[in-house]
């Protein structure tokens, strides 16, 4: 299994305390995954690069502000949120998804780390009530779909560095899906951020809301 140095090359100025809990990572998800699959057998071995580090894509495109609220949408064993909640302390994580299972890793996972600033609910999209600076999601659906699960989840006062909306990962071609609601968007290509042949066609959409 790889070991999380990977991720201290792209992210220097992270704290002792956010290295060892990036270090718990891999142990906790190979032993949770033995009982409850959330993340392919195959690929449990990958998961620096392709779960931990694809969910910090995000973070180069959006430093969340303290206070933030960010809500994860079919957050699964808990990506990207649970990578993004440790490398911002600060910002508060609602990780939902509508397998009760996952959320039962995503649970045990951020209380053996110790983060305070996450809570898990099997819940779909739709019925949560509350409003968020930002939605979060690893290409859950297509964002037509997507967005009218959560368009109207969005608070309308922007605070951070792009206006409140949807930070979304996907992979591939995307411009007929994007182009599908239209609405404007921008596209954040993460070989400009990571150099490993799994990001080749990796990206993050942004997509403002209000």
């Amino acid at each position: 299994m790889q070991d999380a140095s990977i991720l201290f090359q792209y992210f220097t100025s992270i704290t002792e305390k956010q290295r060892d809990q990036f270090s718990q990572l891999g142990s906790l998800y190979q032993d949770w995954n033995e009982k409850i699959n959330v993340i392919s057998r195959k690929d449990i071995d990958n998961i620096y690069i392709n779960h931990v580090l694809h969910s910090l894509g995000i973070a180069k495109v959006m430093i969340f502000n303290k206070g933030a609220q960010v809500m994860d949408v079919g957050t699964g064993g808990g990506f990207p949120g649970i990578p993004l909640a440790i490398l911002f302390p600060e910002a508060e994580f609602h990780l939902v998804d509508s397998i009760g299972k996952k959320i039962t890793v995503v649970k045990e996972v951020a209380a053996s780390l110790g983060l305070k600033n996450v809570t898990a609910d099997q819940i779909r999209a739709e019925q949560v009530k509350n409003k968020y600076d930002f939605v979060v999601s690893r290409a859950v659906t297509r964002m037509k779909e997507f967005y009218g699960w959560v368009d109207n989840k969005i608070k309308p006062k922007s605070t951070h560095s792009l206006d409140n909306g949807i930070l979304y990962l996907k992979g591939g071609d995307l411009d007929e899906e994007l182009n599908e609601l239209k609405r404007p968007y921008s596209l954040y290509e993460l070989p400009n951020y990571f150099k490993e042949e799994y990001f080749e066609t990796k990206k993050v959409v942004y997509m403002p809301v209000h």
